[in-house]
């Protein structure tokens, strides 16, 4: 006698319930498997909002189709994976020892019951709102559903908007940013940190703020929303912690979300110090016949091994196949944690990351590090190379490999993803120095950048370069520190563009006969930089070799100066 189909019950119609679902279809083909989502739609591509959003795509459906452009609609689920999707259906309770979950049906009120003998909770994040007056107005949106995506679309394609903020000046900030200024739509960003984009180092935040200024959009660092303004019950403006106003007509807020753990925490499962559900390496929670994944969940840092939360819809995928196997086969697969990778697009930049920065890592314990900054080109000039800056961090004493950071118009993508593996791998400078990493003129330099990377910083642990942040060179400057400061470019570069901080003009292939120009006090501090430093790093070999002791590169050279020039 053949035993009863096993019964799952799936929470969460966005990105790791249904992977859950279809994954265990796919290694159950009798297991019943009913999925509740109580938006109108499934499987949404939310990465793809603010594209759809700004008009790079028009067609609606795209971000919910299959690669083969089905829809994943109710009918698809049932037709092709055998799973019943109930939509617009919100699950509201849970019980434990029945194991069954109750449900209603929004549009109708009907409510029903569904008995489980394994339940998946994949109830993602709500969007963080100010706690300001004026948040009830009309006008404030936020970025998080189909629905949000739906509305700003229409906002867009009306075309009477004519300012905006964006609250929040993290990753979904900016990509709306885009999608807005290319509607024509005059766009500021407000972040109430000193700085944008806090996975990034801080000069490379301050590269990012310069080409999105230089975009015609705007940006206001160190100051909060403290209210929303309205008129008649619709948005009128924002006023600033410092008491500036801002006129506007629409608002999106992206300052983050929180975790949904309500129904989790009714039902008594166990919560993790940082406000997501608590689970184990096989994504199950405190009961065993529970699991959980993506935005709701807390997993953990495969660097520091602290928990973390990533809401990211990449890893809500990968945690949602580890669990369809573990719904079927339990305790067969696992979801060891994250390295914590993003990229995104902000107009001509990508912007890719990595593991930890080095504000990051020392905040997490992890002092004794080195980082480097250097600049480039992601393929050859007469290929048409564009440029990339990037900051690599490793530890002192092993050479891990702790994070990576990478910006620019080239291509970053390809050199963050590299690094994330490397960090995977728990590799160190010295395996990326010698990396076979393919290479053809119209892909990758013959060194690529990463390789570069890992280069300059075995340089400065081995003590071969002292070098210096433009940051610190800045500080230097403004305070006049007594420091002599050389640009070893040619006399045509200098022409053509200049820092003018005070710096003397001497060509590498000068340098050896003007060394008499050079101050007389061998210990005196002495900087030296040209476009991305290479030519600055062989010159401070010689000066050293001349007898010079206080020798500083400036790491990235002019290409990651991120202040204001001369020239």
């Amino acid at each position: 006698m053949s035993s009863q189909p096993l019964k799952i019950v799936v929470i969460g119609g966005s990105a790791a319930g249904p992977k859950a679902a279809a994954k265990a279809r796919r290694l159950d083909e009798h297991a019943s498997i009913t999925l509740i989502q109580k938006e109108a739609d499934l499987s949404m591509a939310s990465c793809g909002f603010p594209y759809y959003v700004g008009g790079v795509f028009d067609d609606r459906s795209q971000l919910i189709c299959t690669p083969a452009g089905i829809v994943r609609d109710p009918n698809f689920f049932q037709k092709a994976k055998a799973i019943e999707a109930l939509v617009e259906t919100e699950a509201t309770h849970i019980d434990r020892t029945a194991k069954t979950v109750t449900c209603t049906h929004l549009p109708s009120g009907e409510s029903r019951t569904l008995p489980y003998d394994r339940l998946v909770i994949a109830t993602g994040a709500t969007p963080l709102r100010p706690p300001v007056p004026g948040t009830e107005l009309d006008g404030i949106h936020t970025l998080q559903s189909l629905g949000d995506a739906d509305a700003l679309r229409a906002i867009r394609d009306a075309g009477k908007v004519r300012k905006a903020v964006i609250v929040g000046g993290g990753l979904i900030g900016f990509e709306v940013c885009e999608a807005l200024h290319l509607a024509g739509i005059q766009t500021t960003v407000i972040e109430k940190t000193d700085s944008i984009l806090p996975f990034l180092d801080p000069q490379l935040a301050h590269l990012v703020a310069n080409e999105v200024r230089r975009q015609g959009a705007d940006i206001i660092t160190g100051n909060g929303v403290a209210a929303f303004l309205g008129e008649e019950g619709k948005l009128a403006g924002v006023k600033l912690d410092n008491g500036t106003e801002l006129p506007c007509e629409l608002a999106v807020v992206a300052v983050g979300v929180r975790p949904n753990i309500a129904l989790a925490e009714a039902a008594g499962l166990e919560i993790g110090a940082l406000g997501g559900i608590k689970v184990n390496a096989q994504m199950q929670t405190s009961d065993p016949d529970i699991y959980a994944a993506g935005d709701c969940v807390e997993c953990r840092s495969l660097i520091t091994g602290e928990q973390v939360r990533a809401p990211y819809g990449d890893l809500a995928n990968l945690q949602g196949r580890v669990i369809g196997q573990n719904l079927i086969e339990p305790d067969s697969a696992s979801f060891p944690g994250i390295t914590h990778t993003g990229i995104c697009k902000v107009f001509d930049y990508t912007i890719g990351f990595t593991g930890l920065n080095a504000a990051q890592a020392r905040a997490s314990g992890i002092t004794d590090i080195e980082t480097v900054t250097i600049s480039g080109l992601d393929i050859p000039g007469y290929m048409g190379g564009k440029v990339l800056i990037s900051q690599m961090v490793a530890e002192r004493t092993t050479g891990r490999i702790i994070g990576f950071q990478c910006i620019g118009p080239g291509d970053a993508s390809k050199r963050v993803a590299t690094v994330a593996m490397a960090i995977r791998g728990g590799l160190g400078i010295e395996e990326l120095t010698n990396a076979d990493l393919p290479y053809a003129p119209p892909y990758s330099l013959a060194l690529d950048h990463v390789i570069v990377s890992a280069h300059v910083l075995e340089n400065k642990l081995k003590g071969l370069m002292q070098g210096l942040s433009a940051a610190e060179l800045k500080q230097r400057v403004d305070s006049g520190a007594e420091c002599f400061i050389i640009d070893t470019r040619t006399p045509q570069e200098y022409e053509e563009e200049r820092l003018g901080i005070g710096e003397h003009l001497i060509p590498v292939g000068a340098l050896r006969s003007r060394l008499d120009e050079l101050p007389a006090d061998k210990s005196q501090e002495i900087i030296l930089y040209c476009k991305v430093s290479m030519r600055g790093y062989e010159a401070a070999a010689a000066l050293k070799a001349n007898g010079w002791t206080n020798v500083k590169v400036l790491e990235g050279g002019i290409l990651a100066w991120p202040y204001p020039r001369e020239k």
